[in-house]
């Protein structure tokens, strides 16, 4: 239930400052801002690397980005935070000096949760749960932060990839939009996570290109330029007929390509999730472990298959994930 201190709130700050798939695993944080109040305002902080992505969610209003304010004095960034006149901040992704920046701004609501000490001197409103030992998936997770303003916060996964809103992506490039073949399955395969999750290996994915037939299927490798340095030698040398695409596309291209192209395939990132998102076909290979495992970070879509290594203890290395098993998902399950 709403406070009688406050008004019903209408303006909201949505602060989440990493990656890709974590910004994305949030924006139906906003979509169910905009399912209980279609006239409500929300912004969404920030960075510059993760822009792209907010600009294309509808459900976003206005777009802060914290790198601009991020080495001002405290006083300077509370002051950038109070000119937006927003009346409730989330902090989904707990961050100190963005807490004490929306305190001194003065914001009447400042939502966060209670496992951050910070957060009981920065917020007013605390969110009581734990993602470490929670079976929620990551983006149930995000929303149970709605719980201070007493709104529905219980949204089974299903209804999830209806609140991404999607839908005002950048236009694609014809540089890249020629690439795809529209008589054959446009895979696109990003072997690397930049330290993020468990990874397959690319000499898994050499044995995967290898065994794909290049008739059904147009191969593209995508991931920054240091990635494409590293996966070079044995993706895209030896197989000349794979498209290279490392360090090739700004984040609003690379979104709107995967929109273009028929299906993903790669670990526990954010090209995955984005895949999901957008309605395509998202092959993911992940750890059974826990924190790892796809009960909190599956891609969330209509078109997703998750395989898992089955191994719930650590072990050194890449993914346990039999290459046959990959290409039965690929050729089989997705009806190619």
């Amino acid at each position: 239930m709403t406070s009688h201190l406050f008004p019903s709130p209408k303006r909201f700050i949505i602060s989440r400052t990493d990656g890709i798939g974590d910004v994305l695993l949030t924006l139906p944080l906003a979509g169910a801002l905009k399912q209980h109040d279609p006239d409500c305002t929300i912004a969404m902080l920030g960075r510059s690397y993760t822009e792209p992505l907010v600009r294309a969610c509808e459900h976003v209003d206005v777009v802060l980005n914290w790198d601009e304010v991020k080495n001002r004095p405290l006083k300077e960034q509370a002051e950038w935070l109070a000119d937006y006149d927003v009346d409730t901040i989330i902090h989904v992704f707990p961050r100190k000096e963005i807490a004490a920046a929306a305190r001194r701004a003065r914001i009447p609501r400042r939502i966060g949760t209670s496992h951050r000490t910070y957060h009981w001197w920065t917020c007013n409103r605390l969110a009581h749960f734990s993602r470490k030992t929670s079976d929620l998936h990551e983006s149930q997770l995000n929303l149970r932060l709605l719980e201070p303003l007493g709104f529905e916060t219980q949204y089974p996964l299903d209804q999830i990839p209806s609140l991404y809103g999607l839908t005002t992506l950048a236009p694609l490039s014809p540089e890249f939009s020629r690439l795809i073949d529209p008589q054959r399955f446009n895979l696109i395969l990003h072997p690397k996570s930049k330290g993020s999750a468990k990874e397959w290996g690319v000499e898994n994915f050499a044995r995967l290109i290898s065994a794909l037939p290049r008739d059904r299927f147009k191969l593209f490798i995508t991931g920054s330029a240091a990635e494409g340095m590293v996966v070079g030698p044995t993706l895209l040398q030896p197989f000349p007929h794979v498209f290279d695409l490392t360090g090739k596309m700004e984040l609003d291209q690379l979104i709107a390509f995967i929109a273009a192209a028929d299906g993903l395939l790669a670990c526990s990132t954010g090209p995955l999730h984005l895949a999901a998102a957008l309605s395509k076909a998202a092959v993911g290979l992940y750890s059974s472990r826990r924190p790892l495992h796809p009960g909190r970070w599956a891609p969330l879509g209509v078109n997703v298959r998750v395989i898992e290594d089955g191994i719930a203890e650590p072990y050194q290395g890449r993914l346990q994930i039999p290459v046959e098993r990959v290409i039965n998902t690929i050729v089989s399950n997705l009806g190619i």
